[in-house]
């Protein structure tokens, strides 16, 4: 990824699921909402996989290697494409070659000596994420696992982080998260910078794209494709369970496709997915498999990234969101309020997807003290709210003036109010015209012990907030309330 590069082009498409299938799972997909399931997929333990996804709400993605150090956008300033989001920066700007030498000599100095994934793992909890996607290798090529395809990698002998007993950082963070209960992902770019197999040192780079005719050298080709194939298949055996296989660079795709395509440059640049969906599902069952932004049978859910769609989406789907303004570690970043993530948190669920949170962990191998301290507030948050989020679907209308909707798998509704950013306390009234409760039922705040009063009102119900809860509310920026309707 990607910075403040373009954004990437969701194309809606429906998969169809078999009846068996779907008689299965129809206790459980009729309370998802639009959520319809991805175009072709039919294996019943991808489609069991997919519900348990959609159960998670709340991720954290890690962009993290040698770039760290410059506090660069990760990989794009050696893409050779003139845009303001990749433009090279310090004393090789100027010489592209001697820039490309510099930044990938960067595997020389990284010595990530402070990583502790246990640590990361930890505050991740406690924030209520409850899944991992880790960059095991980013555009630029330089692999976080210890690949036999390639010496430029964090376990080489040339890195000098190599010799630390967790020099393997991929297998550390899988293990470590693991451990907490998390959800293992591993994003992997399919294009690969640094491989001669994809920008040929015969020729200079012309874009993103690789940068020799497919048609005239289809030996290159083949090589690259085994290359990515055998690192994919290291990474689905040797790293112990793994849920989600995110890809990355979807320009590496068939001409066929219908997808959209970037650069000055583009061609048919067929990996053979089915080849790697078959083997990877050999190793990991079930296997989630996000071809971003490549329309078919190997895209299970879609990433839309920095934003949130207006409407909810007819598919699965999960916002991929920096926490601060880069992908990548960069220490005078700004990082968005708590409230915010909040927010868009409860926005994003009320519409029927997840969200996954970037931070880019500092080249001593730590998450950025502002990070921390994001998560310790989500955390609390979470710790009120989460139920409101966790295993829900969304449900019409999703949203009515600053309140947002979920409802349970048991039927109840929970109905989150949104602060102003300077609305220090709930209202002395939250009015609702979407729903009413069941009659004869009650109506509970989250966090507090005793129903809240409520009484009908047109279509809708008034809630009426105690003044004791509204002097001491139970958590700040948001507040959820639940009831059951007839």
């Amino acid at each position: 990824m990607k910075a403040t590069r373009p954004n990437l082009i969701e194309m809606r498409t429906t998969r169809s699921i078999s009846a068996v299938t779907m008689l299965v799972l129809a206790g459980i997909l009729c309370l998802a909402g639009p959520v319809s399931s991805q175009q072709g997929e039919t294996d019943p333990l991808v489609l069991e996989k997919l519900e348990w996804f959609q159960d998670l709400k709340f991720g954290l993605l890690m962009h993290w290697g040698p770039y760290s150090q410059w506090e660069v956008v990760e990989s794009w300033s050696i893409c050779p494409e003139d845009e303001n989001w990749c433009e090279r920066r310090g004393p090789y700007a100027r010489d592209y070659y001697g820039y490309k030498r510099a930044y990938e000599d960067l595997k020389s100095s990284f010595n990530p000596v402070k990583f502790d994934p246990d640590s990361w793992a930890a505050a991740a909890k406690d924030a209520g994420m409850r899944y991992v996607i880790f960059t095991t290798k980013h555009h630029d090529g330089f692999c976080m696992f210890d690949t036999k395809e390639t010496d430029y990698k964090i376990t080489d002998p040339g890195c000098p982080f190599s010799s630390n007993p967790r020099s393997n950082v991929t297998k550390e963070i899988f293990d470590a998260f693991r451990r907490y209960g998390f959800g293992i992902g591993a994003y992997f770019s399919k294009p690969d910078w640094h491989s001669p197999e994809y920008w040929w040192p015969y020729f200079p780079p012309f874009d993103r794209n690789v940068n020799y005719d497919i048609k005239k050298y289809p030996e290159k080709w083949t090589a690259f494709k085994t290359f990515t194939f055998n690192q994919i298949q290291e990474l689905m055996s040797g790293y112990g369970s793994v849920d989600i296989l995110w890809l990355d660079g979807g320009w590496v795709q068939p001409m066929t496709s219908t997808s959209p395509r970037w650069g000055k440059n583009p061609t048919d640049q067929n990996i053979d997915m089915p080849k790697i969906a078959a083997m990877a599902r050999s190793l990991q069952p079930g296997l989630i498999i996000v071809d971003r932004t490549v329309e078919g049978r190997y895209q299970n859910y879609r990433t839309p990234e920095q934003e949130i769609p207006e409407r909810p989406p007819d598919y699965i789907w999960e916002t991929c969101m920096t926490m601060a303004t880069s992908w990548s570690y960069v220490s005078t970043d700004t990082y968005k309020p708590a409230w915010k993530l909040i927010h868009i948190l409860v926005n994003i669920v009320a519409k029927g997807g997840n969200l996954l949170l970037n931070i880019g962990p500092s080249p001593e191998g730590e998450l950025p003290p502002e990070s921390l301290q994001r998560l310790g507030e989500l955390g609390r948050w979470m710790r009120v709210n989460g139920s409101a989020l966790y295993s829900t679907r969304a449900i019409t209308p999703y949203t009515e003036d600053k309140i947002c909707f979920t409802r349970t798998p048991d039927g109840a509704i929970n109905a989150i109010y949104l602060a102003d950013e300077d609305e220090n306390q709930p209202p002395e009234e939250v009015r609702i015209s979407s729903f009413a409760p069941k009659r004869g039922s009650t109506v509970m705040m989250l966090g507090v012990q005793v129903p809240v009063t409520w009484e009908k009102s047109g279509p809708g119900f008034v809630i009426h907030v105690p003044d004791s809860v509204r002097a001491h509310p139970p958590c700040s920026y948001a507040w959820a309330f639940r009831f059951m309707v007839e």
